[in-house]
């Protein structure tokens, strides 16, 4: 009788950075000052780049891993953003508690359009944090996604990862300065089009990925929402459109998108085939109601994808 070769385990990726709390509600318009409002759809969900990213390689089948600074023990919002995380099956044990601190809580309106109108209270004393053992997170590690919300975190993180030599994407979600050391370190540094222009301070996608391939010696993309990805192939600018879909609530699409490419990436797919599975998974999360919570299956991405070829 032949033996049955082992499964060969799903990629193991490693989500540094932020995570929030998120409270999101579905309007039809937004409130006038005084005015009281019905909201038809509400919830209360894990938020954050890093944690929504988290969250999507979960459902994509991968084996996700949230590391990151939280508050202490008495804060209920960071406890309940642990137990979420938990319960989608990812590895928390490098996050790390900060005594007196606490996380950000958002509250989210989302009107019949899809915009968002956005209220924070924002998260204290975890600014400076850095992990217990870096080393000793990525050890086991087949990627590591980050966000530059907590740079001098993430930084350990991804030094950590360069040693191994294994795919480390940087998620520039927030404007920087274009020679920022954490860019650096990334082998993909994904951007969002507000970021982008922030951080370079040029409003054309072609400009603003050549300037920041000037620092940047990997890949460097800019996602685009409805208008797509855009990146730089040997100092020249390509275009992929996105998919055409009902967009229902937009909120986490681009870090659907990023943990996606991440999970593409350790699989060993090729940046085409990555990007395509990733805009796919930005996609079909765009078609459901609640944040990070709507972030779709590994088999509604694939069935997807055979519908479109």
């Amino acid at each position: 009788m032949t033996e049955r070769a082992p499964e060969k385990q799903a990629p193991k990726i490693l989500c540094s950075g932020i995570a929030v709390q998120d409270i999101l509600m579905r309007v039809e318009n937004f409130p006038s000052a005084g005015a009281k409002i019905a909201a038809s759809e509400f919830i209360i969900t894990g938020g954050g780049c890093a944690a929504n990213a988290a969250v999507a390689i979960a459902r994509l089948n991968g084996r996700a891993a949230f590391a990151g600074p939280l508050g202490g023990a008495n804060d209920e919002v960071s406890n309940r953003i642990i137990t979420d995380l938990n319960a989608e099956g990812i590895d928390c044990s490098g996050a790390v508690r900060v005594d007196g601190g606490t996380a950000s809580v958002s509250l989210i309106l989302l009107d019949a359009a899809g915009e968002k109108t956005i209220a924070t209270r924002r998260g204290v004393k975890l600014g400076n944090v850095l992990p217990v053992d870096a080393r000793q997170l990525v050890a086991d590690t087949d990627a590591v996604l980050v966000d530059n919300r907590f740079p001098e975190f993430v930084s350990a993180v991804c030094r950590a990862a360069q040693v191994r030599k294994i795919p480390i994407v940087i998620d520039l979600d927030q404007a920087t300065k274009v020679d920022d050391p954490l860019l650096a370190l990334g082998t993909h540094v994904v951007a969002s089009t507000e970021a982008l222009r922030g951080t370079t301070g040029l409003d054309d996608h072609s400009a603003g990925l050549k300037r920041l391939a000037e620092h940047v010696s990997g890949f460097v993309a800019v996602t685009d929402g409805p208008n797509g990805l855009y990146w730089l192939d040997r100092g020249n600018v390509r275009h992929m459109p996105a998919f055409k879909v009902k967009v229902i609530d937009s909120l986490g699409a681009g870090d659907a998108f990023h943990g996606g490419f991440t999970l593409a990436l350790a699989e060993g797919r090729d940046l085409n085939d990555a990007m395509r599975f990733a805009g796919a998974t930005a996609a079909l999360k765009c078609t459901k109601f609640g944040g990070a919570a709507g972030a779709p299956t590994r088999a509604e991405v694939e069935a997807f994808l055979e519908r479109q070829s």
